[in-house]
């Protein structure tokens, strides 16, 4: 009997043992599955690390292609064949190779002239072959050419420089147009000085005068004056938005047309510049700020730059106001030693400014208008309060 109850244990306890394993089994696949998770977590958190780092990465490439001295290697300029065929072509060509712009000559829309391609700055690591067009457009028109407008403007007769620029506009739609002229001065210059004699000597009117001048005009085709291309120039600028460039040499429209590529290279760093929303971005004096050391020379100038703020303030007023209380807690302390707010608001309204020297020094007081501006400002804790508004 002792033996068949060691059989009936044994075998009981045999009979148990199945159920641990599948608990187990259980167990393990709770945890592999959490840790797989986890897993799959961290893969996610390190691609989104990556990609964020790739978009920083790209994001500074772009404004790096972007910055001044970096922008020309993404730009490519396009030449016109006839331009390299007039005078003055092969100094475009040489002053831009020289400042090393990628040249390529192609057919314009507007012939002789000169536009402008940017190679896109891709997000991604490898280089991209991708242009973009820039919106201007640089034509060159030669001496003969501007002169026989300017003689067919004095005469009335159609091909004039506005209905050159007009046709010229219509071939470059949201395009904005430029033209370059070489030579105007010299022929200026070269041209006969005839002295004017009064009206009534000649006894001619200013409509006989301009009879004469067209009748000259149409009959020698290139006596201008310089009378003639101003009001030609500007009645170009009040009808359109073309600015045209008169030059001296051929070397100067190299330079001019480098400069030109230099300026549209730069456009859009400029712009996001202007986008800053800082009015004083550009002011050197407020930009720079104050260099305050250690010792504490320069809070003087930083109190003084403080008042200089309130509108209607001069440097003149704001030294006064330094002079008299070299810092705002000298102030403060002033303003907690008056005995009433009327009192506050005039203390410094008596506050004598000086003005210029010599015999031309002048003198006035700050005044009540700026003395309770400034109390306003130094005990009030309405941060939306305006100092001009309040009476």
């Amino acid at each position: 009997q002792p033996e068949g109850l060691l059989v009936k244990r044994a075998s009981s306890g045999t009979a148990s043992l199945p159920e641990e394993p599948k608990a187990s089994c259980k167990k393990r696949k709770a945890v592999s599955q959490d840790v797989l998770q986890r897993r799959k977590e961290r893969e996610a958190q390190k691609r989104q690390k990556e990609q964020e780092k790739e978009q920083k990465r790209a994001l500074a490439r772009r404004r790096k292609a972007l910055r001044p001295g970096e922008c020309q290697k993404y730009m490519r300029v396009a030449l016109d064949p006839v331009l390299l065929q007039v005078e003055g072509g092969g100094q475009i060509l040489s002053a831009l190779q020289a400042a090393n712009y990628s040249c390529v000559v192609e057919s314009q829309a507007v012939p002789c002239s000169i536009s402008w391609r940017r190679k896109t700055v891709s997000s991604q690591m490898e280089e991209s072959d991708e242009w973009t067009e820039e919106p201007n457009v640089l034509a060159l028109l030669p001496l003969e050419e501007f002169l026989s407008m300017e003689a067919q403007h004095c005469t009335g007769q159609k091909e004039t420089l506005q209905s050159y620029v007009a046709q010229a506009v219509e071939k470059i739609p949201g395009k904005i147009l430029a033209l370059a002229v070489v030579g105007v001065e010299s022929y200026l210059r070269h041209q006969p000085k005839k002295r004017l004699q009064p009206a009534a000597a000649i006894g001619n009117t200013e409509e006989e005068q301009g009879k004469q001048r067209k009748k000259k005009a149409r009959g020698s085709g290139l006596e201008i004056t310089r009378k003639d291309v101003d009001e030609a120039l500007v009645d170009l600028y009040l009808s359109t938005q073309v600015q045209v460039r008169l030059l001296k040499s051929q070397e100067e429209l190299g330079e001019f047309a480098t400069m030109f590529s230099k300026a549209v290279a730069e456009a859009p760093f400029k712009r996001e510049q202007e986008n800053t929303g800082f009015s004083f971005y550009f002011e050197k004096r407020w930009c720079g700020g104050v260099r305050v050391q250690p010792s504490g020379k320069g809070l003087l100038e930083v109190w003084k730059r403080q008042i200089q703020q309130f509108n209607r303030v001069s440097p003149e007023m704001a030294e006064a106001i330094v002079s008299a209380y070299p810092s705002p807690q000298l102030l403060i302390q002033a303003y907690n030693r008056c005995s009433s707010e009327q009192e506050r608001d005039y203390l410094l309204a008596n506050i004598t400014v000086h003005r210029g020297e010599g015999v031309t020094a002048t003198s006035r007081r700050i005044g009540p208008d700026l003395s309770r501006r400034i109390h306003l400002q130094m005990t009030s804790h309405d941060p939306d309060l305006c100092l001009d508004a309040t009476g």
